[in-house]
């Protein structure tokens, strides 16, 4: 894992922060928070955020402030606190690009089979998290995992994001992290995406965010190695998937219980 604070301390490792970058001020703001709690309660940290959004239910939902505004936003952060950043990437040249910026590149689950997206991600060296697609066995992402080890990298990463059950939710298998774990690779938990109701009428996602602690107790109980979770200070202000994400101020409440599952197993 890249330059991870507290990585010996036995608890899983947080990628955390909000959904996409909206400000450098919300941004350093939120990383700071996060940062505190995460040394408090030594976490590995990586901060969270998408520099642009491109999977969007309509073609007037917010997608970003600009690439390059937003990934020097981002390289801020990680040099200000000294953390790993991660960013979404969606074709080959936004891999060259936002390699130059983030420590970790993701792959969103829609594009978790897309073999040339794949092979740029690897071919710049970063560690690369790979979202399992909603349509996907965990079985299955062996093989997107083996495109970037085939590409030259082996710096792989693998979240369980949801399985599609019917047209408007999702629903965990929980069967599958230690299916994925058998890869060698660390398998990582979307606790906030894992909540989304996608596919509603209004063109809006929905969620649902009281679940959240269930699901995140339920994935360290599991053993994950990772827990991923979008976070901002006012969820339905947020300009992308308020509705899912956790208010940032019950955030040290939830990794305090989550850390006392982990030291008992």
């Amino acid at each position: 894992m890249p330059r991870l604070k507290n990585y010996d301390s036995g608890n899983f490792f947080l990628l955390a922060g909000p959904c996409v970058i909206e400000g450098e001020e919300m941004a350093l703001s939120i990383a700071e928070r996060i940062v505190t709690i995460c040394d408090r309660l030594r976490i590995p940290y990586v901060f969270k955020g998408s520099y642009r959004k491109a999977n969007r239910s309509r073609i007037d939902s917010f997608t970003g402030i600009g690439d390059e505004k937003a990934l020097k936003i981002l390289q801020k952060v990680g040099r200000e606190f000294d953390i790993p950043v991660v960013t979404d990437i969606h074709t080959e040249q936004e891999a060259i690009l936002a390699a130059e910026y983030a420590d970790v590149l993701q792959i969103p689950a829609f594009l978790c089979r897309q073999t040339e997206l794949l092979a740029a991600a690897a071919k710049t060296q970063k560690w690369i998290n790979i979202k399992k697609g909603q349509f996907l066995s965990p079985d299955a992402m062996q093989f997107a995992a083996q495109k970037v080890i085939d590409s030259g990298n082996d710096k792989v990463m693998l979240t369980e994001r949801g399985t599609t059950f019917g047209y408007q939710d999702l629903v965990v298998d929980f069967r599958s992290i230690p299916v994925m774990q058998k890869t060698g690779f660390p398998v990582i938990l979307d606790i906030t995406h894992s909540l989304q109701q996608p596919n509603q009428s209004s063109g809006v996602t929905g969620g649902q965010p009281e679940m959240i602690e269930t699901m995140a107790k339920a994935g360290v109980a599991v053993g994950v190695d990772g827990l991923f979770i979008e976070t901002h200070p006012e969820p339905w202000n947020a300009k992308s998937d308020g509705a899912n994400m956790l208010q940032l101020d019950r955030l040290e409440g939830l990794l305090e219980k989550l850390v006392a599952i982990r030291q008992v197993l």
